[in-house]
């Protein structure tokens, strides 16, 4: 057995860990070390892994006092003292966590705890910190001793380099990572979506579970695997491998009656036992598989997450709202749809706005058919929902990122606005919905590199001139279209207004276009939206009404 075996239960571990190939790794260059990480070039070797684990933490750039393993040697004693290891008591922020025990030891379990309490001992600032004991037993396997694994767990706790988003440790960059998971599922797995809507009560809560999965329920073998790519490539791959869980879910489980009566308690079983549909290169060929955003538009999409949070001063755990309420059926009424439908078009919508409930701001039927009212009423409120419905009963409708005032940036002239979070869809006869084109098909576009909004976390605050001068407004907007180098405009005509008509998407075409009395309509295919006609293509408007989120929690 190799120098790394101390906490290693062998009759658990995977028997092709053993084997004893002997490969070194040499290469430096991003490129190559990612090519390997997900081949598994080191996963074969357990010595090799180790030393690997090593070069790839002791290169992560960290805070000056860092702790290290001399710090371990000289706490532990005072801190565990004579107490065993089985009684200690976790601290808060690993919030009843799992601690996994994968391929320990008895001396190796029991470390785990001891490392933890020496952690929080170390890092008064951890708030909140579910994945810290997964990480603490995946590297005691692949560690001397107790003291060299706090160093490293020391070390990947301690990252200050702004780019490198590691492990969460406060509540704030939790929550709003489970809310850009949720994002992200709505984005990338819209049939898995669909189902955790048919099937769960808060689907936020479904998805709050997504670190859960890697770091608690996956297998040893598998969670080594994601670790080995994450050491490399950093946190986008962790919502890789929990997308590419909840694909696999839906497709061994799609149609089957529910195990339980949760699907969070089905899905936990489910990536616990995932060996038995999955192997762990399988998991990894799906998740990059996965067309995902680029890092730098997941950052912005954390960010705008973590403020929505902030102005709702949810900070700190707290018990959930249920979010699946948010349009409560006592209190809601439209023309158009119907509290089912409502909440079906609500779990389309970003997770920051899906906190809100639904707040009716204009209809013809009480403020008549003026494009200049239609106008007045929607200012000032963003984003905001487009419902409408015609003369012979068909039901479509837009989700619109931007506040309608913004048409005026234009002049006089009509011009194009808005993000790639717009999308339109069809309620009646069936149910569609056509998300921006870039979305589904990225290669249409390279994400660009322009400086002011993306050259680092610091400067992706600054969005582009004529930017409100509040600096809490200034975050680049997530999905803003001078992000991606476009073929051409007709990729990113979102919405357009003048007191002539409204257009919603562009290109060969408009999704949506209204006239000045608000009466008439037209829709066809459109490039931005690659869209079916949303209705018949010339229509008769019977009402039409235009909604805004209300803040429930500010009043």
């Amino acid at each position: 057995m190799d120098e790394y075996s101390r906490f290693v239960d062998w009759d658990k571990m995977d028997v092709t860990a053993q084997s004893q190939d002997a490969k070194e790794l040499t290469c430096t260059e991003f490129q190559e070390l990612k090519q390997l990480a997900r081949q598994g070039y080191w996963a074969k070797n357990h010595s090799l892994r180790a030393k690997v684990y090593h070069k790839l933490i002791s290169n992560i750039p960290c805070r000056t006092v860092t702790p290290d393993a001399n710090v371990y040697r000289d706490i532990v004693v005072k801190i565990v003292g004579k107490r065993s290891s089985s009684s200690l008591p976790l601290p808060e922020f690993v919030d009843n966590s799992l601690v996994p025990t994968y391929c320990l030891n008895a001396e190796g379990i029991g470390a785990v705890r001891k490392i933890i309490l020496c952690i929080a001992n170390q890092f008064p600032d951890i708030s909140f910190c579910p994945a810290l004991p997964s990480v603490i037993a995946l590297l005691l396997h692949y560690s001397k001793d107790e003291a060299e694994c706090f160093e490293q767990v020391c070390r990947i706790l301690a990252c200050n380099d702004p780019s490198k988003r590691l492990i969460d440790q406060t509540f704030l960059a939790f929550e709003s990572s489970c809310m850009t998971f949720g994002d992200l599922v709505n984005k990338y797995c819209q049939a898995a979506h669909k189902l955790m809507v048919a099937v769960s009560e808060d689907v936020l809560e479904v998805y709050s579970d997504w670190q859960r999965w890697l770091f608690g329920e996956l297998p040893m073998a598998y969670i080594a695997r994601v670790f080995d790519v994450f050491l490399v490539e950093g946190y986008k791959v962790l919502y890789r491998v929990a997308l590419a869980l909840l694909k696999f879910f839906h497709k061994v489980r799609h149609g089957q009656p529910m195990e339980s009566d949760s699907v969070q308690q089905d899905i936990r079983a489910f990536v616990r036992d995932i060996a038995k549909s999955v192997s762990p290169e399988r998991l990894l060929e799906k998740a990059f598989a996965i067309r995902l955003f680029s890092r730098k538009e997941i950052q912005l999409l954390q960010m705008a997450n973590e403020k929505a949070l902030q102005q709702k001063g949810i900070t700190v755990k707290q018990k959930r709202q249920n979010v699946h309420l948010a349009v409560h059926a006592e209190n809601f009424k439209s023309e158009i749809v119907s509290v089912k439908e409502m909440r079906d078009i609500w779990s389309w919508i970003p997770e920051r706005f899906a906190l809100c409930q639904p707040l009716l701001l204009f209809t013809t039927l009480e403020h008549g058919c003026s494009l200049s009212r239609f106008y007045s009423h929607s200012e000032g409120h963003e984003p905001t929902l487009l419902l409408i419905k015609t003369t012979a009963k068909e039901v479509c409708g837009a989700y619109l990122s931007t506040d309608w005032s913004e048409r005026r940036r234009g002049g006089n002239k009509l011009s194009f606005f808005g993000t790639g979070e717009c999308f339109v869809f069809r309620l009646q006869p069936e149910v569609e919905r056509y998300e921006w084109v870039i979305i589904k098909h990225p290669e249409l576009a390279s994400a660009g590199t322009e400086p002011e909004s993306h050259a680092s976390p610091a400067s992706s605050t600054l969005s582009s001139a004529g930017a409100p001068s509040d600096p809490s407004d200034r975050l680049s907007p997530f999905l803003a279209a001078r992000h991606f180098n476009l073929p051409s405009k007709t990729a990113s005509m979102f919405m357009a207004g003048s007191s002539e008509c409204v257009i919603v998407g562009g290109g060969d075409g408009q999704a949506l276009y209204l006239d000045a009395d608000l009466n008439h309509g037209r829709t066809s295919h459109c490039n931005t939206f690659n869209n079916q006609p949303l209705c018949s293509e010339s229509f008769q408007i019977s009402v039409l009404e235009v909604w805004g989120f209300r803040d429930t929690m500010n009043g």
